[in-house]
């Protein structure tokens, strides 16, 4: 995978993005069965810049975590747009590091450039399952599910 990585300009909280970002998308790839000829490309942000997008494509007036913008090329799969800001938030509310929430945010914006669906209960619970398994891949425990929003808004079903 060739997985270029941006960084908005700003007081952004550090981050080792392509230590964090690489092994957990590598992982997902695998287990979906993608091969290595992909490209990705991630924005790291603040709330301000992730608030626009959000407002301009989901009619939202408010931050997210994380958005997701598929390609029709099947070898440039898309972008995906990270805030830092509240990747920290959530972080710290669920008690592990904030590079811990950017590889789940990358893993889930991942899953959705590749098709998947939080919509329903279950596809919200089988992208949950697919990012924890490629998170713990590669080395990345994730928090117990009842201390992290991703993990907790979401019955299975």
């Amino acid at each position: 995978m060739e997985l270029l990585i941006r960084r908005q300009t700003g007081s952004l909280p550090s981050l080792d993005a392509r230590r964090t970002l690489t092994g957990p998308m590598q992982a997902l790839l695998r287990h979906e069965g993608i091969g290595e000829d992909v490209e990705v490309s991630v924005l790291l942000c603040d709330d301000a810049f992730i608030r626009t997008l959000n407002a301009a494509h989901r009619g939202v007036d408010g931050p997210t975590d994380v958005l997701s913008f598929a390609q029709e090329d099947p070898r440039l799969l898309g972008d995906i747009v990270i805030s830092l800001e509240t990747a920290a938030r959530q972080a710290r509310a669920a008690g592990w590091s904030a590079a811990s929430e950017v590889a789940l945010l990358a893993t889930h914006g991942l899953l959705h450039l590749l098709g998947h669906d939080d919509e329903t209960p279950a596809g919200a619970a089988l992208m949950r399952d697919k990012s924890a398994r490629a998170l713990a891949e590669a080395g990345v425990a994730p928090p117990e599910t009842d201390a992290h929003p991703f993990f907790a808004r979401f019955e299975d079903g």
